[in-house]
């Protein structure tokens, strides 16, 4: 999902989480449907002595197995021991990942998850979230302000601006004239090359 800052892209999620409930229209969901959430960011109190493994039995425990089957999904099996404080922002996210896995969800929603990251660490998360797709077959429903990234990890693209703008394949979204609107013609470059590195293409089977 991409759109504007106030186009409705976190509104969206929290949405379909039920943190909020929509002023129009409503949110259909199957019984019984398991959702992860990993939002935009989470403050934890600096003085606040907390392990990693203690944040994933908060509010309610967990088992150790469970715990580190979870952190070892988000790539930081290592992690369980640390102090929340102590983490550097790319392991902090990959414990909030941790934590939307718990319940080994169906669909899994990811509020810019990357924001305050560098490249290369945001990088490292995508390619672990793809490894997630991977081992528990689940959907993925990710809104980024990181348009190459979109139209290089994604099967369809929505574009937001109060309403759905535009919604297909990456290259149908890339050249729509409401898409061209709202963010020019600057991810051409990435759509050719997302096209170039995907002639050996995969089978994805869950949308982005």
């Amino acid at each position: 999902i991409v759109g504007p800052n106030g186009s409705g892209k976190t509104t969206l999620l929290r949405a379909i989480i039920g943190a909020i409930k929509p002023s129009a229209g409503w949110v259909k969901k199957n019984s019984g449907l398991r959702i992860g959430y990993v939002p935009q960011r989470l403050h934890i109190d600096a003085t606040l002595p907390i392990t990693a493994r203690r944040f994933l039995s908060l509010p309610r425990p967990v088992s150790d197995t469970v715990a580190q089957d979870a952190l070892t999904d988000a790539g930081v099996e290592n992690l369980g021991m640390q102090q929340m404080a102590g983490l550097s922002g790319g392991q902090f996210q990959r414990v909030l990942l941790a934590r939307a896995l718990l319940g080994r969800p169906e669909l899994l929603l990811l509020d810019e998850a990357t924001q305050g990251l560098d490249q290369p660490g945001s990088a490292a998360f995508y390619r672990q979230i793809e490894t997630v797709r991977q081992r528990l077959g689940c959907a993925v429903l990710m809104v980024s302000h990181e348009l190459h990234v979109v139209m290089a990890a994604s099967d369809r693209v929505i574009c937001l601006n109060g309403h759905i703008c535009c919604h297909g394949a990456p290259g149908q979204v890339a050249t729509a004239p409401e898409y061209r609107a709202l963010f020019g013609s600057g991810t051409q470059g990435a759509l050719a090359l997302y096209q170039h590195e995907h002639t050996h293409s995969h089978d994805h089977e869950a949308v982005a």
